[in-house]
């Protein structure tokens, strides 16, 4: 879940937002361009670290934008969490369509070129960046109701994009499922999920491999 193109690097939010005092000016697109690059910076971080472990001053030094001007953005740093939340949610619903809808590749082809495309991810940023979504999962016991209910919501979301995507290999003759649409593509993003957490830990993309293999072997196995 972990295009790096789509989430820009330090260098370049520095280069974004230069250091200021006080409240923030009052040009027209100003304050949009800077939530903006509070909102990418905190996505950067929330994938490495969690929401719990981060801190605010961290994220604002590395974009340059004072402590005074966050408060003007966000009311709290729970607000904050929710808005890169939602934030990270919008960019990866763009992924999963610019992938899972694409009728140049066959509906299969494009999951698998969607987790090719994790994959280098995590390998390009050293294992050290997850999705941002599962992150916040682990943590969610010490997490608001509000959280828990953004992430419950993003989830059906990427599972509704799945589905779409399944329904049309069905049409197809590609597989024949025995469950439904739905808990098929929640089953997918349940082992996603852990296969991403377990890469992270070994370093390696092989659990991502195993999972979409046996993912892929189960729901064409009737249809052979």
């Amino acid at each position: 879940m972990l295009r790096s193109e789509a989430i820009p690097t330090t260098s370049v939010l520095e280069g974004a937002v230069k250091p200021r005092r006080g409240r923030p000016k009052k040009h027209p697109n100003e304050a949009q361009d800077t939530r903006e690059v509070l909102l990418r910076a905190g996505m950067l971080v929330l994938t490495e670290t969690g929401f719990t472990r981060s801190g605010i001053e961290s994220i604002l030094k590395s974009v340059g934008v004072p402590k005074g001007s966050f408060y003007h953005y966000f009311a709290s740093k729970e607000a904050f969490g929710l808005a890169v939340l939602e934030r990270y949610r919008r960019y990866f619903e763009a992924k999963l369509s610019s992938f899972l809808l694409d009728d140049a590749f066959p509906p299969l082809e494009r999951l698998q070129r969607f987790a090719k495309d994790a994959q280098d991810g995590i390998v390009r940023h050293d294992f050290k960046r997850g999705c941002l979504v599962g992150n916040l999962e682990q943590e969610s016991a010490l997490l608001s109701d509000a959280f828990r209910e953004q992430l419950q919501a993003t989830y059906e979301s990427w599972q509704r994009h799945v589905a779409v995507c399944l329904l049309e290999a069905q049409k197809q003759g590609h597989i024949q499922l025995t469950e439904s649409l739905e808990e098929t593509a929640q089953a997918f993003w349940i082992g996603w999920e852990g296969a991403v957490h377990r890469t992270r830990l070994i370093k390696s993309t092989q659990p991502l491999t195993v999972f979409l293999s046996f993912f892929i072997q189960a729901i064409t196995a009737k249809s052979r």
